[in-house]
C-alpha cells in the first residue's frame, strides 16, 4: 500500500456530514480493530464468558468440550471456502474472464464513477450467487485499482458492499433449505408438514424491496464517502499486477512429461466428468445451487477456460497465496459456533426476544436476534440450526409469518456481516489488504441494511 495521496478532489475537500461520519469510523477501526486472527480470539472468550454468565449450570468443561467439537467440526466448511476462493480467483485470471474484467474496469476512470460501479456489481452478482459474487467483486476491485488513483479501502469496502444481499438472493442456504424437500435444516417443513418455496422468501415485497434500496442508494452513498485527498491511501498498481502474473511452469520440450503437462484433453475429460458428475446429482435429487456445486462449477469453468493442465496448476498456485489467512482463522469461529450451541446460550437469547413478540413483531425481533447470534455464528447454516428451531416453532405457535421469519434469520446475518469480519476474510485476502482499512466503511452500509430491511419485516408482511 502506498502512502502516496490522490491529486485533490476539489468537491470532496468541503468534507459533508457523511464524509465526516465515515472518516470517523475509519480513523475508529484503524486505531481498535485488531487483526482478524486476534478478533477471533477475543469472541472467543467474549462467547465463553456469556455462556457462563447468562446460561444457568454452565461449566468450563462443557465449554472446552463445545470448542474442541466445533474447531475440527468445521474443518469441511474450512476447506470448502479456501476451495471456493482458490477456484473463483483462479477462473477469474483466466485469459478470457481476466479480459472481461479488465474491459468493466476500463469503462470508470474517475474513483467515484469506479465506487459506483463497484457497488452495483457487487450486488447483483452476491444475489445471483453469493460465492462467485464475492469473488468477482473482489477482483475487479483490483483490476479498477490498477487503473484509477483510488482509496483500496473505499474501493474494497464497495466491493464487500454487495454481500449484504446475499443471503436474500436465489443461493442463500437459509431459504434453499427451507425449499428443499427432505433437508436436514428444514426445520419448517419439520415443524408444519409444507416446504417454503423461494415464491415465499426470495420473491417478496418484504424482501426484494430492501434488496432494491440497497442497490439504488448504496452506490450514491458510497460516492460520498470518499476520503480527503490527506487520508487516501492508493495500492500500488505495480504490486497487484505482479501478484496476477502467473508463474509459467518449466518446460522440458520434447520430452513425454512436457506433452502430459500440456495435453488440453485432460482438461477437457475432467471438466466433463464433472460435468456429468453435477446433472447425475441434480437428476437424482433436484437442481440446487448450493456451496458444493458452486465449487466444482468454478473449478471445470477453470479448467476449460485455462485449457493446458499446466496452465491450470499454475494459477492454482498463484491463487493458493491468498489463502493463508482462512486456514488459521475459520478453526477458531468453528470453535466459537460449538460454545455457543453446546452450552445453550443461542437459546438463551432467541427465547428472551421471542418472550414479549406477538404475530405481527416476531418477524423483526427474531431479525434483531440473529444480527446479535450471527457475531459469534457466522455462518448461514450454522445459525439457522441453532436459531431456527426456536424461531420457527414460535411462529407457528403465534401465527407469525414463517416465510417471514425466516427470511428475518438471513436478513440479520447479512446486516451483522457487515461489521463482522468472518466472510469479509476472502475479499480482504484477494485485495491484500487489512481488514481495518476496509470497516469504516462498512457502517453506512449497516446501517442502510438494517433500516431497509427492518422496514420490509414491520411494514410489507402479511400476517396470516
Amino acid at each position: 500500500m502506498s502512502d502516496d495521496a490522490a491529486v485533490a478532489d476539489p468537491d470532496i475537500e468541503s468534507r459533508s456530514l457523511l464524509n465526516r461520519i465515515t472518516g470517523f469510523f475509519v480513523f475508529l477501526f484503524e486505531r481498535i480493530m485488531p487483526d482478524p486472527f486476534i478478533f477471533a480470539i477475543l469472541l472467543t472468550f467474549v462467547g465463553a464468558g456469556l455462556a457462563l454468565l447468562l446460561v444457568p449450570g454452565t461449566r468450563m468443561t462443557t465449554i472446552a468440550a463445545g470448542w474442541y467439537g466445533g474447531v475440527f467440526n468445521i474443518f469441511t466448511f474450512a476447506f470448502q471456502m479456501v476451495i471456493m476462493l482458490i477456484a473463483g480467483y483462479t477462473l477469474a485470471t483466466s485469459p478470457l474472464v481476466h479480459r472481461g474484467l479488465e474491459k468493466i474496469a476500463s469503462s470508470v476512470s474517475t474513483p467515484r464513477a469506479a465506487i459506483s460501479l463497484t457497488v452495483v456489481v457487487s450486488v447483483v452478482a452476491c444475489w445471483l450467487n453469493w460465492g462467485l459474487g464475492l469473488v468477482t467483486a473482489a477482483l475487479l476491485a483490483r483490476e479498477i485499482a490498477k487503473r484509477v488513483r483510488i482509496d483500496f479501502g473505499w474501493l474494497v469496502g464497495a466491493a464487500y458492499t454487495g454481500f449484504v444481499v446475499s443471503t436474500e438472493g436465489i443461493s442463500g442456504s437459509i431459504a434453499l433449505s427451507q425449499a428443499t424437500h427432505g433437508s436436514v435444516l428444514n426445520i419448517a417443513e419439520k415443524v408444519t408438514g409444507r416446504c417454503l418455496p423461494l415464491t415465499e422468501t426470495v420473491f417478496t415485497a418484504f424482501n426484494l424491496v430492501p434488496v432494491l434500496i440497497v442497490l439504488a442508494v448504496m452506490p450514491i452513498l458510497f460516492r460520498f464517502q470518499q476520503p480527503t485527498a490527506a487520508r487516501t491511501m492508493v495500492a500500488d498498481p505495480e504490486r497487484l499486477r505482479e501478484e496476477d502474473r502467473l508463474r509459467a511452469p518449466r518446460e522440458t520440450e520434447g520430452t513425454l512429461s512436457a506433452w502430459l503437462d500440456n495435453a488440453w484433453i485432460f482438461n477437457l475429460l475432467l471438466a466433463a466428468f464433472a460435468g456429468f458428475a453435477l446433472v447425475t446429482i441434480w437428476r437424482a435429487h433436484g437442481f440446487a445451487i448450493e456451496l458444493n456445486s458452486v465449487i466444482l462449477l468454478l473449478i471445470t469453468a477453470g479448467l476449460v477456460l485455462h485449457w493446458r493442465p499446466s496452465a491450470y496448476v499454475a494459477a492454482v498456485k498463484n491463487a493458493a497465496r491468498v489463502s493463508g489467512s482462512l486456514v488459521l482463522q475459520y478453526p477458531l469461529y468453528g470453535g466459537l459456533m460449538g460454545i455457543i450451541t453446546s452450552t445453550g446460550l443461542a437459546a438463551v437469547l432467541s427465547k428472551a426476544f421471542i418472550g414479549f413478540s406477538n404475530a405481527h413483531t416476531l418477524p423483526f425481533f427474531t431479525y434483531l436476534t440473529s444480527m446479535i447470534i450471527t457475531f459469534f455464528i457466522p455462518s448461514g447454516g450454522g445459525l439457522w440450526a441453532v436459531q431456527g428451531t426456536f424461531a420457527i416453532p414460535a411462529a407457528n405457535s403465534l401465527h407469525a409469518s414463517l416465510a417471514a421469519t425466516t427470511m428475518a434469520v438471513a436478513q440479520g446475518e447479512s446486516v451483522s456481516n457487515m461489521l463482522q469480519p468472518f466472510w469479509a476474510l476472502p475479499i480482504l485476502a484477494i485485495a491484500g489488504i487489512k481488514m481495518r482499512q476496509m470497516m469504516g466503511f462498512m457502517v453506512i452500509t449497516f446501517l442502510v441494511a438494517f433500516i431497509a430491511y427492518g422496514f420490509g419485516l414491520l411494514f410489507l408482511v402479511h400476517v396470516p
